[in-house]
């Protein structure tokens, strides 16, 4: 016990006596290590945000958009009518929502608006999860009313004009429509094909008005849980195959997206691994380097060491110390600094940061091990000079 507390006291001396070449190896091993963090803990960090969508939405959704086609006849037309009784195709649906999004110019008294126009019905809301600030939403009973609810970004673009939109009017085109709600921010999700936020909800029933072309282009399904994926899409298929013939269907279901979204988070993180091994390595060597140098330039000191009576496995232990010394203090070094690093790229992409453990146990780790694998070798060749090989170099 007493050698290793004079090994460690040597150790720290050397290191402190050569203070240039301890701050290289440091930075060496803390650049390697702080990569290595911030790529493992930044990519965990945007993967679980992205995956975090659904932790409102629910998983238990599926998705289905309807792209046009050339045909355009009264047989292959998908009414509101059609598109509600899909429902009934298949008791794993338990409520669902056609929308359709328009272009048409929007002003509020006289100034242009920049929103999108999308034709919903009252499912539409509850199913993704839209909540209220202010007033209602669209219910059933306001069939082709004149009402509308608007995103939050819409609200704040008319608080410049208004301290309250509600009652207020909004041109559509060439139609009036009275505010009668203002929903609160929400969290956007790639999931559903609609900007929420930037949008202007009406009734459904009113769009044929707003534009001739306007046509059913979007289905929210809200299923039961764990539901028979396939034999579902199956049934869906055969619905619009009889009732809407020629239709091209493109389905997504939450779960499937999120395995999709799994599979890439562990391919990225395996990527973003290797990234910042490679760094790592880099900073090994550097630290293989810098311990060769030194053992060059303290030949002499070995050659003494060795003739008052040390052994070989005391020159060796005190480089590999040494070494060991650098790269914990470095790894400490690259750990607070990469989730540092983390931290200020989640801040500049508004993501929400969570200290995850396992990127920064990993590059510590990695860099002890990558500190004691490069440092071995300079700390063997010190071990194998001789007093008169050593002596004869000071």
């Amino acid at each position: 016990m007493l050698n290793i507390k004079f090994q460690c006291q040597d150790a720290i001396t050397n290191i402190l006596a050569a203070k240039l070449r301890s701050v290289l190896t440091l930075l060496a091993i803390s650049i390697g290590t702080a990569a290595v963090v911030a790529m493992l803990l930044g990519g965990k960090i945007a993967t679980s945000e992205t995956l975090s969508q659904f932790k409102t939405l629910g998983t238990d959704l599926l998705a289905i958009t309807i792209n046009p086609t050339l045909q355009n006849n009264g047989n292959n037309k998908l009414t509101l009518a059609k598109a509600i009784k899909l429902q009934q195709s298949s008791n794993a649906i338990i409520k669902l929502a056609p929308y359709t999004s328009i272009f048409t110019p929007i002003s509020f008294a006289d100034r242009p608006i920049q929103a999108g126009t999308i034709g919903v019905t009252e499912n539409f809301f509850n199913i993704v999860k839209a909540q209220l600030f202010q007033g209602r939403i669209i219910y059933q009973v306001d069939n082709t009313m004149h009402f509308c609810v608007i995103g939050n970004n819409i609200y704040q673009q008319l608080k410049p004009y208004t301290a309250n939109p509600l009652g207020k009017q909004l041109n559509l085109g060439p139609d009036l429509f009275t505010i009668v709600g203002i929903l609160k921010p929400w969290p956007e999700n790639s999931f559903i094909n609609a900007a929420v936020n930037n949008a202007i909800f009406v009734p459904i029933k009113t769009i044929p008005r707003l534009s001739k072309y306007a046509a059913i282009n979007n289905i929210i399904l809200k299923l039961v849980p764990n539901t028979h994926l396939k034999k579902l899409t199956t049934n869906i298929n055969r619905y619009f195959a009889i009732n809407a013939p020629g239709k091209q269907l493109s389905i997504r279901s939450a779960k499937q997206l999120i395995s999709s979204m799994t599979k890439q988070k562990q391919t990225l993180t395996i990527l973003l691994g290797f990234i910042g091994t490679i760094s790592l390595l880099v900073g090994g060597i550097g630290i293989m380097n810098l311990m060769l140098i030194t053992v060059n330039e303290r030949k002499g000191e070995i050659g003494i060491r060795l003739a008052v009576g040390a052994k070989c496995s005391d020159i060796r232990a005190l480089f590999l110390l040494e070494a060991m010394l650098l790269t914990l203090i470095g790894a400490i070094l690259g750990v607070l600094v990469g989730v540092a690093a983390a931290f200020i790229i989640a801040h500049m992409k508004h993501w929400h940061f969570h200290l995850y453990l396992a990127p920064p146990l990993l590059g510590f780790s990695a860099a002890i091990i990558t500190g004691i694998f490069f440092g071995s070798y300079p700390a063997y060749q010190a071990s194998k000079l001789t007093p008169i090989e050593a002596l004869r170099s000071k």
